[in-house]
């Protein structure tokens, strides 16, 4: 889509009712054919709103108010653009594996995962947190600094313990090291204003990972994916999942992508927000309120449910 299009749907469908900060930021650059010029003249997956807008946090520049906003990004566009080239949209939601949970504990144990597109690994670690769906139980680990919560609908499979991972690995063509300063706070730069609630849950999984930080392998899915794979311990299943990497690939790279998994001995697990089967996504999407973004939790290509983009919510199709 157009740029200015791109943000005003980012504003309308992404962050609405989330980051009123975001909201007006992003309405405010999609209505300025200036700022729209400066954007355009980045590669096209450089021009992503979140991306641009952590940017300039990074840098310390204002973001509360688009007047101050925009005199502030047109006259440090240097700096602005260096950071954009050089940085990627990893943002690390530990949240997501609440939508993860139910489908991981259906699954034949042990278990060994592989996150494609993992950033720090954070969401490698789904038997190190606490879970609480809506007013049931917590399980999990009581000591756990991360308690995730998730409202949800329909016959969720809801697990009574949490899966056994005897093996974890990530790939990520710029791996995000947990125990690096500067890397965490690129990471927290990419939570929206007003969430302090992702911000504390950002932090609590770093510290844990940082306890024992994941392996994590730099590389294209197409190249390192199977040597991965095949590394994981005999006896295990091995799972391959992913959370909203589908957007920043082009159809052929993700054509590419799915046919890699399939020929693989592996359960798929994807979580995206914009799957491969559009016509179902607006059919499953449709009754939803103000046209909220929604992700498809899918075992081997086939969706179980809809989803929160951060994990906030989960409604079961079955």
């Amino acid at each position: 889509m157009e740029t200015a299009e791109w943000y005003r749907y980012f504003a309308e469908r992404e962050v609405r009712g989330h980051s009123p900060v975001y909201e007006a930021l992003a309405h405010g650059i999609a209505a300025d054919p200036g700022l729209v010029e400066l954007i355009d003249g980045l590669p096209e997956p450089k021009r992503q709103p979140n991306l641009l807008l952590a940017a300039v946090r990074f840098l310390g520049g204002p973001y509360e108010e688009f007047g101050r906003f925009r005199e502030w990004t047109v006259s440090h566009w240097a700096e602005v653009r260096e950071t954009v080239l050089a940085r990627r949209t990893q943002t690390n939601e530990a949240g997501r594996c609440a939508s993860l949970l139910p489908v991981l504990a259906a699954l034949p144990r042990p278990l060994a995962l592989v996150e494609v597109g993992a950033s720090a690994g954070l969401c490698l670690y789904p038997d190190r947190y606490r879970y609480r769906y809506d007013d049931g139980p917590e399980i999990g680990p009581a000591d756990s600094p991360v308690l995730l919560t998730c409202r949800t609908n329909g016959k969720v499979p809801v697990p009574r313990r949490l899966p056994d991972v005897v093996w974890r690995a990530g790939l990520d063509l710029d791996p995000v090291d947990v125990r690096d300063d500067e890397a965490v706070r690129w990471l927290e730069c990419l939570v929206w204003p007003e969430q302090e609630d992702r911000l504390a849950r950002l932090r609590g999984a770093v510290r844990m990972a940082r306890r024992d930080p994941p392996r994590l392998v730099r590389g294209d899915a197409e190249a390192a994916l199977p040597g991965l794979v095949a590394a994981a311990p005999a006896g295990a299943t091995v799972v391959v999942f992913h959370s909203a990497v589908m957007p920043y690939l082009d159809a052929a790279a993700r054509d590419r992508f799915v046919a890699l998994v399939r020929t693989l001995p592996v359960r798929w697990i994807s979580n995206e927000g914009s799957p491969r089967l559009p016509e179902l996504a607006a059919k499953l999407t449709a009754g939803l309120p103000d046209r909220r973004l929604a992700f498809l939790p899918a075992l081997d290509g086939e969706p179980l449910a809809m989803a929160g983009p951060h994990g906030e919510w989960l409604d079961w199709l079955a």
